[in-house]
C-alpha cells in the first residue's frame, strides 16, 4: 500500500511539473511578441486593384471600329489578306497577365494608317500602396512626360486667330521642326494645328483619369504624319490608344478633329467594355 501511494505521489508531481512547463511556455509567448517594433504588423494592407487579368488585345477592337480607323482595310480585295488585316498583330510580351497590346497597319491609295492598343495592369508590391495608387502614379508620370500645354484661357484665346493662314504660308511653316506638338502658338503656326478646343488636353469624361495628345510631324520631303494618343486609367489598368495617319500626297495634312473623334470613340468603348 505504501508503494502504491509513492507511485501516485510521483505521478502527481510529474503532472504538476508538466503543467508548469506548459504554463510557462504559454506565458512566454505574449512577452516575446510584445515587441514595439512589431506594432505595424496589425495594419490593414492596401487593397488590390479591381482587375486581375487583361483582355485579349487583338480581339477587343471590332470590325466596325477598324473599318473607321483604317479606311484602307475595306479596299483590300483579297479576303484572306483582309481578314489578316482585321486580326492585327499581337505585341511581343513576356507576361500577358501584366501587359498586352495589338498593332494594325493598313495602306491605301490615300494614306497609311496605324493603330495600336496597349493594356498595362499595375500591381503594387508595397503593402502600404494600393494597386490603384501605383497605377495612378504610372499614369501621372506618362501625362507629365506628354508635356501637355497648360489650360490657360489667355493662350487659348490668342491661338484661335493663328489657325487660318493661307496654304502658301503654311507650306513653309510646316517644314520647320521635324516633330511639332499641336499646342497653341503665336503667329505663323501651321495650318495643320487644330483649333483651341482640339489642343492636347486632359479629358474629364473617360475612365478615372485621361488625357489626349496630338502631334504633327514631318520627315524631309515626305507627307506630314499626325499621331493622336489617348491614355486613360481605370482602377489599376492603364490603356493607351495610338492612332497615326500619314497621307500619300506631300502637303496633305491629316484632319485633327476626325482623328481625335475616331481615337476617342474607340477609347470610350474600351472603357465601357472594362467597366461593364
Amino acid at each position: 500500500m505504501q508503494r502504491k501511494a509513492y507511485v501516485s505521489g510521483t505521478a502527481a508531481l510529474l503532472a504538476a511539473l508538466l503543467a508548469g512547463c506548459t504554463s510557462g511556455s504559454t506565458d512566454a509567448g505574449p512577452a516575446d511578441d510584445a515587441n514595439p517594433g512589431d506594432a505595424g504588423t496589425t495594419a490593414v494592407a492596401a487593397q488590390p486593384g479591381r482587375y486581375r487579368t487583361l483582355p485579349e488585345p487583338c480581339g477587343v477592337v471590332g470590325h466596325d471600329n477598324l473599318a473607321a480607323l483604317l479606311p484602307g482595310i475595306q479596299q483590300i480585295t483579297d479576303p484572306d489578306q483582309r481578314d489578316k488585316a482585321y486580326q492585327g498583330e499581337a505585341t511581343l510580351t513576356y507576361d500577358t497577365d501584366r501587359k498586352v497590346g495589338c498593332r494594325w497597319k493598313v495602306e491605301s491609295a490615300g494614306a497609311t494608317d496605324r493603330l495600336s492598343v496597349d493594356f498595362e495592369r499595375v500591381v503594387s508590391y508595397d503593402n502600404a500602396v494600393s494597386d490603384d495608387d501605383q497605377a495612378r502614379k504610372l499614369f501621372q508620370e506618362q501625362e507629365s512626360a506628354a508635356d501637355l500645354p497648360e489650360p490657360s484661357g489667355a493662350s487659348t484665346t490668342a491661338a484661335v486667330p493663328t489657325v487660318t493662314p493661307s496654304p502658301a504660308d503654311s507650306a513653309g511653316d510646316d517644314a520647320s521642326p521635324s516633330a511639332s506638338r499641336t499646342s497653341p502658338a503665336p503667329s505663323g503656326s501651321s495650318a495643320g494645328d487644330p483649333p483651341a478646343d482640339l489642343q492636347p488636353r486632359v479629358l474629364s469624361d473617360l475612365g478615372d483619369e485621361a488625357y489626349l495628345d496630338d502631334r504633327l510631324s514631318t520627315s524631309g520631303s515626305t507627307a506630314e504624319q499626325r499621331t493622336v494618343t489617348v491614355v486613360f486609367r481605370t482602377s489599376n489598368v492603364v490603356i493607351t490608344v495610338e492612332y497615326e495617319e500619314q497621307p500619300t500626297a506631300t502637303g496633305t495634312v491629316p484632319d485633327s478633329k476626325e482623328m481625335q473623334d475616331r481615337a476617342g470613340d474607340l477609347a470610350s468603348q474600351l472603357a465601357d467594355a472594362l467597366t461593364g
